[in-house]
């Protein structure tokens, strides 16, 4: 059956609300916690599937893989890097140009978990504290990053990474990564929604230059049957890259959501209730 011919009843069906509703969200958060669980079975369990961390890895004893920004950090602070460092370092931003640089933040950071669920309380809550910080402080503070490492000589973003002293705090002794996590988790729940990872975070902003031009998109091709109602507004951590693709079809901009900025999340697609969106990429023939 063609997803056109279903009817309205079916589309807004108690089982597609129960199940549809959170299905990307839940493989997100799987493959968060399964990344989570390869890095730490070396360490607790003695099963060496991946060695290292987020920043810097080995797979199998045998592919390397380098967070660029490490390396770029590395660079920087004028410290020797190594040809595996480099190979690795080009793997993954390969990786992420196709698929979207801002995957990093929704499927692998764990960081997201605490930020998701701070803004799910907010909206429960009805907190309307909102501190206004514009995107663009992140991109300031990404390009400071680098600065600060040649004249400091080190790895200085390391140093106060959430996600490095999560990771680095779950292997050994959680006190710290979890005070910090804590942090993130008040700062988004109290002074403004998604502030850490939409205003402040330089690592979202530099995988979203990465994957500015990716191959896999979020679609907006039933854009036609969009009733206004704004629930994917509401649960996108950046809603303002929806704007064009959902609205824009009078002025011929495609459905296509080519923002970087767009974390391909898919959340949009787990709550429309038109089925409005799905994953697609920028190869496909796509009609409005």
């Amino acid at each position: 059956m063609s997803l056109e011919r279903i009817p309205v009843e079916q589309l807004d069906s108690p089982e597609k609300n129960r199940i549809s509703r959170n299905r990307w969200l839940l493989t997100r958060r799987t493959c968060q916690l399964l990344m989570l669980a390869l890095f730490l079975a070396g360490p607790f369990l003695g099963l060496w599937v991946i060695k290292g961390n987020l920043a810097s890895s080995e797979v199998l004893g045998v592919l390397s893989l380098t967070d660029p920004l490490i390396m770029l950090q590395s660079l920087f602070a004028g410290h020797a890097v190594y040809v595996t460092a480099i190979i690795g370092a080009i793997t993954v931003s390969l990786f992420y140009v196709v698929v979207g640089g801002r995957v990093y933040c929704s499927w692998v950071c764990p960081i997201n978990m605490a930020t998701d669920l701070a803004a799910w309380l907010r909206s429960r809550l009805a907190l309307s504290r909102d501190l206004v910080i514009p995107k663009q402080v992140r991109y300031v503070v990404l390009f400071l990053v680098p600065f600060l490492c040649w004249q400091t000589g080190t790895i200085i973003w390391e140093f106060v990474n959430p996600i490095t002293i999560f990771q680095r705090g779950l292997v050994y002794g959680a006190g710290l990564s979890w005070g910090v996590v804590l942090l993130v988790f008040l700062f988004d729940l109290f002074v403004t929604k998604r502030g850490w990872c939409g205003a402040l975070c330089p690592v979202g902003a530099f995988y979203g230059l990465l994957g500015a031009k990716s191959l896999i998109r979020v679609n907006a091709g039933r854009r036609n049957r969009c009733t206004d109602c704004g629930d994917c507004y509401q649960v996108c951590p950046e809603p303002q890259v929806i704007v064009p693709a959902l609205t824009g079809e009078k002025k011929g901009l495609s459905p296509l959501i080519l923002s970087g900025e767009c974390t391909n999340c898919g959340r949009c697609i787990d709550v429309c209730p038109e089925n409005v969106f799905n994953f697609s990429h920028r190869l496909t023939n796509i009609r409005p």
